[in-house]
């Protein structure tokens, strides 16, 4: 099994990482203005949800052959980016609908759509494979056994860091939102910005190196 001191070590290294602001942050940070703390929660479960396949794929092995297979790492960034620039137009164009909703107290998107979009920005990224595949072997204990366990151990604990770390993300930039929604005329320049964040970051993702 995965000894303790292996363990608080990659905590430390993951917390580190994580808390360190980069693209899940942009992207949790552009929901909740678009869409408020609710919204921004239930993408950071469905983004750290997404990154489940990815440590599963490192447990099991599969994962240094997508890292190192160009078409499919290209791929799989295309399509990520794609979606995340659909989403931040979704949200640019929607934008007034979201303050009517808010003013009216009306229904509000549904949650298990909310994760599921989270999950799929969380899947469609390439570069959590590689990070697994460079980063979790150097915490493994060799000497005890049962690699793919601690492969897996590690991933789950690399997923609660990031759920703790980005849900304080989106606690603050949804209250930002709510402070700003006093101001009614000032709630569709948040969910625009919202968009544009998230169209931001699906541009420099689909033209960022292949693996840097």
């Amino acid at each position: 099994m995965l000894p303790a001191a292996n363990a608080a070590a990659f905590t430390l290294v993951a917390f580190a990482l994580i808390a360190v602001p980069g693209p899940s942050v942009l992207f949790v940070v552009g929901r909740s203005l678009s869409l408020g703390r609710r919204s921004g929660l239930l993408s950071v479960l469905g983004n750290s949800l997404g990154t489940l396949p990815a440590i599963a794929a490192v447990a099991l092995g599969v994962g240094p052959i997508v890292a190192e297979s160009l078409v499919v790492f290209t791929a799989i960034k295309l399509v990520g980016a794609a979606y995340l620039i659909y989403l931040g137009v979704r949200a640019i164009r929607h934008r007034n609908v979201h303050m009517h909703v808010d003013a009216a107290g009306g229904d509000r998107v549904s949650s298990l759509k909310l994760v599921g979009e989270g999950f799929f920005v969380g899947i469609s990224n390439p570069k959590t494979i590689v990070f697994f595949v460079a980063v979790l072997p150097q915490f493994v204990s060799y000497e005890a056994g049962a690699i793919p366990v601690q492969l897996a151990l590690l991933g789950c604990i690399f997923f609660l860091v990031a759920l703790a770390c980005d849900s304080v993300w989106a606690l603050m930039a949804g209250t930002a939102r709510t402070w700003f929604a006093r101001g009614p005329k000032r709630l569709p320049y948040m969910g625009a910005s919202g968009g544009v964040m998230m169209i931001g970051l699906g541009g420099t993702l689909a033209l960022s190196g292949n693996k840097g």
